[in-house]
């Protein structure tokens, strides 16, 4: 085994890591919950980048299921900008199940 190679590919995979979580910043995945009533936008960071509510929903007097409706939004975003970060990591890793990737 070649260690000087082994090193170079890790430095390799790093630098295309890297340049994955940057474009990753980049992209963004979209949910639409309560017939699209509610609509959340993230990047592939997990970051939500925004929130969008139709007025049909916005009820003084049932403010919860706004909250559940705004909360299932945000989950869904993160967990398909979540996904979509995994997809494009293992593209890098082969399949090999690095911890955290």
């Amino acid at each position: 085994m070649d260690i000087q190679k082994l090193m170079k590919q890790a430095q390799e995979m790093q630098a295309g890591m890297q340049k994955t979580q940057e474009e990753l910043s980049a992209k963004t995945v979209e949910a639409n919950v309560g017939g699209g009533k509610v609509s959340v936008i993230a990047n592939g960071s997990g970051e939500v980048q925004s929130i969008t509510i139709d007025p049909s929903v916005v009820d003084p007097e049932d403010v919860e299921f706004l909250q559940d409706l705004v909360l299932s939004g945000v989950q869904e975003a993160i967990a398909k900008g979540k996904e979509m970060a995994t997809t494009e990591m293992s593209k890098l890793t082969g399949g090999l199940g690095i911890p955290g990737m």
